[in-house]
């Protein structure tokens, strides 16, 4: 018998969990099966790699030395599997054959793919949802998406220990989702101030938005009841029903008998990235894309007259383009 690397996975699980039964468990295969496979694995090798009794599995000399060996072998196969995933030549000079956009749902999406679909016909186009940054980020280095486009809270950033470059596409000011018939949606903002005894509800979601919140009501005079999270129907369901006021995004559309205005001052902002790894194929069409989500955000953005109005006393907000941070500020 040849060994390969699942062999090596299997004694490493032996050696973590300290147990052929909980090394089964663990990989998802018999017990009966997992010890015949040890037992193959140390004919190959020449002798026993663990010493088991009832109190479980223990490495013995020999065991120690393919652990080592397998400890360094392991993750040095994984990073060549993620490399090779996120260079792979889907691309040509002109473009990709293939694009995988992870996203967080907000105003770009929908008019990114559409734009993307238009220009490139026969391009293979997936998307991938989530509500963690972090887990697309994850996902755009192991080389399993191209792009993350997400939004983060106020002047904040993805996290920049994945090596990825984030461009911004737009920031917006935070709005206040309630009935049309709300006291506070009578002018074309509203003041934090005024809202001190509601209860609130957001999307589901990661990142700084509670402690932000909690510190720009802190600066409007008053401590904010817990802030509820749903998902977008949950935000919408208890808006309608009167149990809460929402916090949303000015794109976005609210059913009939809802509406939305941003907060005064614009005191929580909303920032729409896009975010790619420099080393990727995906790097060389960055700029085409950019260029799709910035028309994408002004087409929904044009949606909303009021808001465009309203930004016009705001100039640091609206759809500009920005980069963020790369790999390289990283380094440095």
């Amino acid at each position: 018998m040849n060994l390969e690397l699942r062999h090596l996975k299997v004694v490493c699980a032996i050696a973590e969990t300290g147990s052929v039964t909980k090394a089964a468990s663990l990989l998802g295969l018999a017990q009966p099966a997992l010890t015949a496979q040890l037992q193959r694995i140390e004919r190959t090798l020449g002798g026993p790699l663990f010493e088991r009794d009832r109190r479980g599995a223990r490495p013995t000399a020999l065991g120690e030395l393919v652990l080592s060996r397998a400890r360094v072998l392991l993750p040095a196969m994984k990073g060549l599997q993620d490399e090779a995933a996120r260079l792979a030549g889907s691309g040509s000079e002109q473009g990709m054959g293939r694009y995988r956009i992870g996203s967080i749902g907000g105003p770009v999406i929908g008019g990114l793919v559409r734009r993307l679909s238009d220009a490139q016909p026969h391009a293979q186009i997936s998307t991938h949802a989530s509500y963690y940054v972090d887990e697309l980020a994850t996902m755009v280095l192991a080389g399993k998406l191209d792009y993350a486009q997400v939004g983060v809270c106020g002047d904040a950033i993805p996290s920049a220990e994945y090596g990825l470059v984030w461009q911004t596409v737009a920031v917006d000011a935070v709005s206040v989702l309630m009935p049309e018939d709300h006291p506070a949606a009578k002018g074309v903002d509203t003041d934090l101030a005024e809202l001190a005894g509601e209860q609130w509800v957001a999307g589901t979601g990661d990142g700084c938005m509670s402690d932000c919140f909690a510190a720009a009501c802190a600066r409007a005079g008053f401590t904010p009841r817990r802030v509820l999270e749903t998902d977008v129907r949950g935000v919408v369901d208890m808006v309608e029903s009167g149990s809460a006021i929402g916090i949303c995004q000015p794109t976005f559309r609210p059913p009939a008998g809802l509406t939305h205005r941003p907060l005064a001052g614009a005191p929580l902002r909303w920032r729409q990235v896009l975010g790619w790894h420099p080393d990727s194929p995906a790097a060389r069409v960055a700029p085409l894309l950019m260029t799709m989500a910035a028309e994408a955000y002004r087409e929904v953005l044009a949606r909303n007259p009021m808001y465009v109005n309203w930004l016009a006393d705001y100039p640091q907000l609206g759809g500009h383009q920005q980069m963020v941070t790369t790999q390289s500020e990283t380094a440095a």
